[in-house]
Formats: C-alpha cells, sequence, structure tokens
C-alpha cells in the first residue's frame, strides 16, 4: 500500500474497480484546511480520463509494474503490434491503450508498463519527443502576421501539427509527444 506522498506521473493504481495512470498531479497546502492531492488518471482498459481529488496522507492501491522496450512493427486499423527487444515476441495493443499513436512512427522503440501480477499490458510510454518529416503544409507567406504565427501540417504518421511559417514540406521537426506540439526543426 502507497499513500498520496508516493503519487507520480506514470504511477499505476487500482481506484474504482479499474487501474488507473496518473498523467498529472498537483500537491496543494492551501493555507486553511487540510493539503490534498489533485490528480488527472487516465484508465487503462478503456483510455478515459478523469479529475480525481485525494485527501494527503489517503492509502492507495499501487499495481506493480515491469517497464520493458518494444519496437513498434506496424498497425493494423484499430491494433498495434509491437515486438520485445530482448526475446522477440510479439504483442498487439488496442489504438485506446496509446497514448500518442498518430505520432508513432515503424521502428520506434517504446516502454510498455506490464502488471506484474498477470503479464497484461496496462500502457506504452512513448520517448519524450519524436523526429518525423512534414509532408505536406501550404507555404508560408513572409509579411503575413506581426509575430508568431502558425499553420497546419501534416507529418509522415498522418498527425496534423501546429507549426511556423518557415517549415516547408520535406522539413524533419521534432514534435513532443505529450502534448503533440512542435519543438523546433532538425537540421541535417
Amino acid at each position: 500500500m502507497a499513500t498520496t506522498s508516493d503519487i507520480k506521473n506514470g504511477l499505476c493504481m487500482r481506484y474504482n474497480n479499474d487501474i488507473y495512470k496518473v498523467v498529472e498531479f498537483l500537491h496543494v497546502k492551501p493555507g486553511k484546511g487540510p493539503a490534498f492531492v489533485r490528480t488527472k488518471l487516465k484508465s487503462v482498459t478503456s483510455g478515459k480520463v478523469i479529475d480525481n481529488t485525494f485527501p494527503s496522507g489517503r492509502k492507495i492501491d499501487d499495481v506493480r509494474v515491469e517497464t520493458h522496450k518494444f519496437q513498434y512493427l506496424y498497425s493494423e486499423g484499430e491494433t498495434f503490434h509491437f515486438m520485445n527487444q530482448v526475446d522477440y515476441s510479439q504483442i498487439t495493443l488496442e489504438k485506446s491503450t496509446l497514448d500518442a499513436p498518430d505520432l508513432m512512427k515503424e521502428g520506434e522503440v517504446v516502454t510498455i508498463i506490464i502488471n506484474s501480477e498477470d503479464d497484461m499490458p496496462l500502457s506504452v510510454d512513448m520517448p519524450a519527443s519524436v523526429i518525423l518529416e512534414v509532408t505536406h503544409t501550404e507555404p508560408g507567406v513572409k509579411g503575413n502576421t506581426a509575430t508568431n504565427a502558425t499553420k497546419p501540417a501534416t507529418v509522415e504518421t498522418g498527425a496534423r501539427v501546429n507549426v511556423p511559417l518557415f517549415i516547408n514540406e520535406g522539413d524533419k521537426i521534432k514534435i513532443e509527444t505529450t502534448k503533440g506540439t512542435y519543438q523546433e526543426r532538425i537540421k541535417e
């Protein structure tokens, strides 16, 4: 058993007869009244995200997990296929268990969190950022704006990302996977 002081991003716990992964948390100590922990939890079975507040010091039922490196192979409709990097075994996961499936490129190495008790995959952690090539974007015209204008761009995985006006087709860009936002252009 853990307490609310053990809550951190990525922690898996049992709550309301389901297993949830902590996406965001904030310890709050108001000037008046007891402290509490505000969390955003994502169900690993349905993908549903809920907001919840735990009183400080409350016991939580954490789930023992193992992490393994898997390589993303391909997708088939709503299922995604991965290969274990150690023993080359393959598993398939539903799209709902993935955090950013539209940013995954074939061959990408991800970390899959597996429940130690029943060997069920719980969630997929992508790298903090990915580098993808822009396949389509409208040309940006200088002088259209005063500051920080963006335009939509489609990357090689099919995801749409807002990018600055100077990005052109064929450019490689770095994208933050948690928010799906543009970070920088990669020079070759």
